[in-house]
């Protein structure tokens, strides 16, 4: 897999598959697994039915949160008209690009099981040329062997209960990525946060946020066939509910130097999603709901004084369909783009498009499990995946999103 940008697939007309790369700023949409992106797919065109908004009244009438609605105002949106399907219109002057312009207001029943199972990875993708990985810049080790993805079983819940998909809308239609729901050092136990992809939330130096974008932790968690799916309920797909991204964050550098292809900014191709539950939940946290969050290490080793690595996500391009969750488990290499960015992490494995952002795993030296990386790109043909090295960058992004919603 290896593409740099989200990729896509429209019900009535497939595309070709593109992935991306990291970036700062909030939340928008995902992209496919490439050499800065991983997978994302396309769906239906058309928006579920419901209203866009933050929380339904008593009266069943939608309201968006002033801040929004005068967020959108200054960019000349009208909430009313956006809540209507305005939010389709992917004019470049009206593409909320700066990292403090995001504004993802809740559509209420977007996400239905239908439009979920659209978003999937396109059947051909936009792959990588061997003359853009230059053996001579930074450090780069041999091309692993492929590992062979491993379906998780049934229920994944019970086995890897912080994983799920993101999905969000491009101009080129409904996307998917993978995420993990990660801790929050400024609220314990409660945490709202998500680590997925830059190229899942930001087009890079092209573009701006994606829209309407949401977290499924546990999509499908009794992993049913594409039959089973078709005829599945909302709550069956997602068991743990909808979560929207309520702000977002990328890196500055995803934000100005993200690309389609090439591997543009993949070495900083990370993102914090802040989610918030789509009807109001149970008062419990992402967290708490799920029953887990991992830590996230800033300072893990080196490539080499790590024995092994654990990728997870959910595969879209052939030869998988985007319903079931992957692992693969590696020991770990170096992969430079450009010598004057940080060495990335790579591993083997077959995992293809729409694994794009999900968590890379690592024991520490606590013993207990952290979250390393992320998948950001791999070839077209599959067979490896990279993820950037997080650092003072990312820890950066992470504490800021933190912060922001400290106390609440």
């Amino acid at each position: 897999m290896r593409s740099t940008r989200p990729s896509f697939t429209a019900r009535r007309a497939r595309g070709a598959r593109r992935r991306t790369s990291p970036v700062l700023a909030a939340v928008a949409l995902a992209s496919v697994l490439a050499l800065t992106a991983t997978a994302c797919e396309s769906g239906d065109d058309q928006a579920a039915g419901g209203s866009a908004s933050a929380s339904a009244s008593s009266d069943g009438k939608i309201t968006i949160p002033d801040d929004i609605k005068d967020r959108l105002k200054e960019h000349g949106i009208d909430v009313d008209k956006w809540k209507d399907g305005a939010w389709k219109d992917w004019n470049k002057d009206d593409w909320l690009r700066e990292a403090q312009d995001f504004v993802n207001p809740i559509i209420e029943g977007l996400w239905d099981p239908d439009r979920m199972r659209g978003a999937e990875d396109p059947d051909q993708g936009k792959g990588v040329d061997d003359s853009d990985i230059s053996g001579d810049q930074g450090v780069t080790d041999p091309e692993p062997a492929p590992v062979d993805a491993k379906a998780v079983p049934a229920t994944y819940h019970d086995s890897v209960p912080v994983a799920g998909k993101v999905f969000f809308d491009s101009p080129e239609g409904t996307m998917v990525c993978s995420a993990t729901v990660v801790q929050d050092p400024a609220n314990p136990g409660k945490s709202n946060m998500v680590w997925t992809a830059g190229h899942c939330v930001h087009a890079g130096k092209k573009g701006g946020w994606y829209r309407n974008i949401a977290f499924v932790p546990s999509y499908n968690n009794d992993a049913m066939s594409t039959a089973e799916l078709e005829k599945a309920s909302r709550e069956d797909v997602a068991p743990y509910g909808v979560w929207w991204g309520d702000w977002a964050q990328t890196s500055d550098q995803w934000i100005e130097q993200g690309g389609e292809t090439g591997g543009d900014g993949a070495s900083y191709d990370f993102a914090v999603i802040h989610v918030t539950p789509e009807k109001g939940g149970s008062g419990k946290s992402l967290e708490e709901t799920v029953g887990s969050a991992l830590p996230v290490n800033f300072n893990a080793p080196a490539a080499t004084k790590i024995q092994s690595m654990t990728a997870t996500g959910y595969p879209a391009a052939a030869p998988y369909d985007g319903e079931t969750m992957y692992q693969c488990q590696d020991k770990p290499g170096r992969l430079s783009i450009n010598a004057s960015d940080p060495t990335m992490y790579r591993i083997g494995c077959t995992m293809t498009g729409g694994s794009s952002g999900g968590g890379w795993v690592a024991t520490g030296s606590d013993g207990k499990p952290a979250l390393v990386s992320n998948t950001s790109i791999g070839p077209v043909t599959a067979g490896w995946l990279a993820g950037p090295r997080l650092g003072d960058v990312a820890k950066g992004v992470y504490d800021s999103v933190s912060e922001k919603f400290a106390g609440q």
